[in-house]
Order: C-alpha cells, then sequence, then structure tokens
C-alpha cells in the first residue's frame, strides 16, 4: 500500500471505484462504454493525509475509459452468489487465492537520482520472467489496525538439507474460519490506495470488460515530521548504519524436533520475528519517519526511511524490536532484511535515507500470523487494516510523494495480499499491481478477534502467486521442503480456492 504521509494541500480527487478485476468465467468482449460517476475526496490539512497508492488510488480527475477485447480465465467462487457492501462488491469468502500466469516482460522507471531541488532521474529498465517485477528485492508493509505476532521469509535453496515438517501438529488444531467473499467485477472496488499505478487498469462491469487510464498521479504537499524543526533534518545517527542484528533482540528461536527430508529443493528460513518472545532474526522494522532519530526529512521529498520505534509510531537512531503491540488505524510499518545497503547492492537510493535490502527472488515464501482487531475508527484509513508488499526501490526511493521519483507508477511492482476496502470491512481483498495488474473477486475474512496464520509463496516454475491460510497449528520452522510448499498449496478444497489467471 502506499500511504503518503505528505499533507495535501486542497487537492480533489478522483476517486476511481472500481473493482480491478479480470476474473472471467468465459471470455467477454465489451461493446458499450461505461460511465464514471466520480466521487470526490479532500483530505484534512491537520492530519497525516496520505495519498495512499497501496489499496485505494486517488488520482487527478481525467481517468478515460477504454474498452478492450481481452480474455480472462478464471475459477473464482463468484458462480456462487456475490454482494455489494459500502460500494465494493464481493463474492465469496475463501481459504486460498491462487494468482497463475503472473510475470510478463515490461519496462518501468529506475529511479537513479533525487536532486536537491525536488526533482528526479529515471532510466528505462527491463524486466521478464515469472514472476517479474516482483521477483525482485519486495519489501513488506503493514497498516493497523493489526498486531503483528509472528513473520518469516524463506527463500528456495537446491540443496537438500534437514528440515522440519510445515504443519506440525499440536493437540487441537483447527482451521481457520476466517475465510471471506471477494469483490467482484462490478463498479464498485475502492481501488486500493497506492502509490504509482500503471498505465491501464481492467475490470469487469456489467458483464462487460474495460479498461482506464490513469495517467495523473499527482504528489502531495509535504509535511514536516512530529518533533522536526523547519530547518533540515539531521543526518541519520551513526547507528542508522548498522543492521537489525543490533537490536537487542534474542537469538532465534531453536528449531523444533523431528526434521524431515526434502524434496526436490528446501526453503530456508532468511528472517524471523516473533512478538511474544520479542525474538529477532536478520530483519529490521522501518517506517517513514525520516529526521526522528535517523533518515532524513526535507520539504522537497518529505519523510524518508527510519528505525521505527517498537512501538512502531515514529523513528529511533538504531534499529529496534517491534514490540508485541496493537498498530493502530493508519499506522504503518515496513518490514525488510536485517542486511542495509552500504555493500552497494541496493541500487540508487534515497541519500541520507536508512536503507535495507528486500526479500529477493521469484522463488520466496512468506510466513505470517496477526490479527486485525476493529479500533472503531473513521475517516481516512480508520479501520482499514492491510498487508501488502512494494518493490523495495519504492521504500528506498519515495514510497509517498511525486510520481516521478517513484517507479511505482511506471509498474515495478506491488502486491495487495490482504486488504480492507472501508472502514470497519471484515472482508480482505487482494490486487496485484504490475504491467498487467489484476484483483481477485473473493475475499479471505478479516481475523478480527483470534489470529491468523497466512502463508504467501511465490513459485517460479507455475508462474504463480499462492495466498494461503494455513491452520492455527502451524509454526514457523527453519526451512521447509519444497514438497510440504506444495502441500500446504493443495490443502483446501475446490470450494474455498479462488484461482485467478492474469492476462
Amino acid at each position: 500500500m502506499f500511504v503518503s504521509p505528505f499533507r495535501l494541500s486542497f487537492f480533489t480527487f478522483l476517486d476511481l471505484n472500481f473493482n480491478l478485476n479480470l476474473n472471467l468465467n468465459t471470455a467477454v468482449t465489451p461493446s458499450l462504454p461505461f460511465i464514471l460517476a466520480p466521487s470526490r475526496f479532500t483530505p484534512p490539512l491537520e492530519s497525516r493525509a496520505h495519498l495512499e497508492m497501496h489499496g485505494r488510488r486517488n488520482i487527478i480527475v481525467g481517468g478515460v475509459v477504454i474498452l478492450l477485447s481481452l480474455t480472462a480465465v478464471s475459477a473464482d467462487q463468484c458462480a456462487a452468489g456475490s454482494k455489494e457492501v459500502a460500494g465494493n462488491w464481493y463474492c465469496q469468502p475463501v481459504e486460498a487465492i491462487k494468482y497463475s500466469n503472473v510475470g510478463s516482460p515490461g519496462t518501468y522507471n529506475q529511479i537513479t537520482n533525487m536532486g536537491t531541488d525536488g526533482s528526479c532521474s529515471s532510466t528505462p529498465k527491463s524486466f521478464s520472467g515469472p514472476l517479474a517485477p516482483l521477483d525482485e528485492e519486495v519489501s513488506f508493509h503493514f497498516r493497523g489496525p493489526i498486531s503483528l505476532k509472528q513473520f518469516a521469509a524463506y527463500t528456495l535453496s537446491s540443496a537438500k538439507k534437514r528440515e522440519e515438517p510445515v504443519l506440525q501438529e499440536r493437540a487441537h488444531g483447527s482451521h481457520h474460519r476466517h475465510l471471506h467473499n471477494r469483490p467482484r467485477s462490478e463498479p464498485a472496488h475502492q481501488e486500493q490506495e497506492r502509490d504509482g499505478q500503471p498505465p491501464f487498469i481492467s475490470a469487469v462491469i456489467d458483464g462487460k470488460l474495460v479498461s482506464w487510464s490513469n495517467p495523473n498521479y499527482v504528489a502531495a504537499a509535504t509535511p514536516q515530521p512530529a518533533n522536526a524543526n523547519p530547518a533540515p533534518a539531521p543526518a541519520p545517527a551513526p547507528a542508522a548504519k548498522t543492521t537489525a542484528q543490533a537490536a537487542p533482540a534474542k537469538s532465534p528461536e531453536p528449531a523444533p524436533a523431528s526434521p524431515s527430508t526434502g524434496g526436490a529443493g528446501t526453503y530456508n528460513r532468511i528472517g524471523y520475528y516473533n512478538s511474544a518472545s520479542q525474538t529477532l532474526d536478520n530483519l529490521a522494522f522501518l517506517g517513514n519517519y525520516g529526521g526522528q532519530g535517523s533518515g532524513v526529512f526535507d520539504y522537497k521529498f518529505g519523510a524518508s526511511l527510519a528505525y521505527a520505534n517498537s512501538a512502531g509510531t515514529g523513528g529511533a537512531s538504531s534499529p529496534q524490536i517491534l514490540a508485541d503491540t496493537l498498530l493502530t488505524s493508519d499506522v504503518e510499518i515496513v518490514v525488510m532484511s536485517g542486511k542495509d545497503c552500504s555493500d552497494g547492492g541496493c541500487g540508487y537510493t534515497r541519500p541520507g535515507s536508512v536503507t535495507h535490502h528486500g526479500f529477493d527472488g521469484a522463488d520466496k515464501v512468506f510466513m505470517i500470523e496477526y490479527s486485525m482487531p476493529s479500533d472503531g475508527k473513521t475517516g481516512f484509513n480508520g479501520d482499514m487494516p492491510a498487508i501488502w508488499m512494494l518493490n523495495a526501490q519504492i521504500p528506498r526511493t519515495l514510497q509517498y510523494g511525486d510520481a516521478d521519483c517513484s517507479c511505482w507508477e511506471s509498474g515495478c511492482g506491488e502486491f495487495d495480499i490482504a486488504e480492507a476496502l472501508n472502514s470497519g470491512s471484515t472482508f480482505l481483498k487482494s490486487t496485484l499491481h504490475t504491467n498487467k495488474p489484476a484483483g481477485d473477486s473473493d475475499y479471505i475474512v478479516r481475523p478480527t478477534s483470534n489470529t491468523m496464520k497466512l502463508a504467501v509463496v511465490f513459485e517460479s516454475s507455475s508462474s504463480t502467486i499462492h495466498i494461503q491460510v494455513l491452520p492455527d497449528n502451524t509454526e514457523f520452522p527453519t526451512s521447509i521442503s519444497a514438497n510440504d510448499i506444495s502441500t500446504v498449496c493443495s490443502a483446501s478444497s475446490e470450494k474455498l480456492t479462488s484461482n485467478f489467471q492474469v492476462t
């Protein structure tokens, strides 16, 4: 999600309340135009109004509807019915959402310089292959209200190693019941607020497939961070160059006993966090809090990334472990690798920013345990939790602000994993933002009272991204066999699985 921490001036945006959806049971060739009825959105100047690009896309008036003849293939659950909730259409609750045929050749604008005058330079970068461009380094983002309990990142190794079974049963392991409908192809999906956007988005409106152009993303005005004077922001503290290992973290929890033998490959855990034990291994918690202890702030680009404090509500001078806490509405934290960019391997980054590597590769797995209790807030991003990932170049340059200073709009990649589209919603939707944008219409039920465990699996051999609700008794082992991952991704019944083929 792209949530701008910049204060907006008197910008009025056209809120494109479309369902980003290519899910069809048959091919459709549209013949009639669709008339868009815009809604007005004027953020309050007093608040930290975010031009959020992660979920709902707010753009200057001028979106043009264009008809295209496209074909989409899917096996979603919309035939069982759909319903409209607060302007968004949802089909059925599911346990698994599978995007196939992900990754097609394209080009995005890679940022190469951010000038002191606020201007930015870029150069075209080509990408291709399975899951591209999300096979590049990605960052993980969490927006409240959310309580993050566990997070684990894995990458595939061809070497056979000892590993624990992914589903280690406990005395009473019941399957999660958090399953919901997903938005259907109708003019309702409040497009998730994100930073840039590819040139065209497609949707099925009243049985007709249409696309519209979103050419004009406008940056918000820049506020000063809490504790900053109107003078240049302080240089990052020396500690900001250390890795997340510098935090007062405990050593990783011991791996469970009963190892099993891997199959065609092994996913090795490269980062882990546990809120209850305050365990942190090779991860860093960051936020757009530049100028508060670390990172930088200026009136051209606003706040850079900084180390987040233990509450996740502000900056810190050195890496901290996120407390076992609830992030309230509109509070966002970023999770990246514990390895910083001092090795020069991150490409261009904003000068003075705290920068870390993301999670690289076309074969990677993420396991998350979280809850999303309602905090009753309304207004901008009120009670609208979300989990999403971005191409890591975005937060390392500019997540919120001038589109020319971010690769987002040119399609370097964002994937909304589980996002509430309106205040208080218990339906979590997913959306893919690349040069081939798409959004599934079924949904996962928001875990408001209990925690939910979720896996996100990137598999290059099948060009798929799989979101899977896990049993409550699932553990996050130090390694997982590829065979176990395959078992996990086929655990849900056909009626609880939504298949979406990107075209």
